[in-house]
């Protein structure tokens, strides 16, 4: 299944929900509050419409888990051998803020790894993409190149550092202050949405420290990008990959090396 077929199909569905995004982003639109206080807006909703709809058609034996639908209960995903985690636009505040820093996001979730993912630029219509036994590739003036970086950032003497537009925490300045200190010349860079991931990936930034609150619909397609381009993402902590489909959809602090 995992092959350049699913691509293409991931690539159009993505296409498709992008032009409802824009016909909303071209307009005046209203922000609503979701429970848990983050924004949400017509686009959001549209867009997901449009993904569910297309994955459905193509791939009706494989059940989903979506930012914008209530969730499945633990009890019947915890078996689930595969599914799609879908965000269909990462990055709302970049959206409401007419910035250009959002992506739509469609994962293919294997036994908890990202087996396949997409992240998709609706302004520009760049989009990136990873899969196991298909490496990562960007797609740009219509056509796919291949995308890899195997440098970990402890090797460099000058660091790239991504963080966050909306979301910059304490704890990731003192992370670029540690390396300031070891004699590390280091720029920092930020970006919205999924697109730190895609940074790391591509060998534009070197690091991505998220030493902050995000869900599993928000790391999924990007960490698939970053782990075939040769990257690991992991859990601050235990060293360990990010793992999905968990009770808690909350993920921890991660770092992208």
């Amino acid at each position: 299944m995992i092959n350049e077929t699913l691509r293409a199909n991931l690539l159009a569905i993505c296409q498709k929900a992008s032009m409802a995004i824009l016909d909303i982003y071209a307009q005046a639109f209203d922000v609503e509050q979701k429970a848990d206080n983050s924004p949400v807006t017509a686009a959001d909703l549209a867009a997901n419409k449009i993904i569910l709809a297309e994955l459905q058609k193509l791939y009706p034996a494989i059940p989903y888990l979506s930012e914008e639908v209530k969730q499945t209960e633990y009890a019947e995903r915890k078996d689930w051998p595969q599914f799609w985690l879908i965000d269909p636009i990462d990055g709302t505040k970049e959206f409401i803020q007419r910035n250009g820093d959002f992506t739509v996001n469609i994962a293919l979730i294997e036994n908890g790894i990202p087996a396949a993912g997409i992240v998709y630029i609706p302004v520009s219509g760049i989009a990136y993409f990873g899969a196991k036994d298909m490496g990562a590739q960007k797609f740009e003036n219509n056509e796919w190149t291949k995308i890899e970086n195997t440098i970990h950032y402890s090797t460099k003497q000058s660091i790239t550092v991504v963080g966050s537009k909306n979301h910059i925490t304490e704890d990731t300045l003192a992370f670029v202050q540690k390396l300031k200190d070891e004699g590390r010349e280091v720029t920092f860079s930020s970006r919205g949405s999924s697109l730190k991931l895609c940074m790391v990936a591509e060998g534009v930034a070197d690091v991505y420290p998220r030493f902050g609150p995000t869900m599993e619909w928000d790391t999924a397609a990007a960490h698939a990008v970053a782990l075939y381009a040769g990257k690991q993402v992991l859990n601050v902590e235990t060293r360990q990959p990010l793992m999905y489909n968990k009770e808690n959809l909350l993920n921890p602090w991660f770092i992208v090396e």
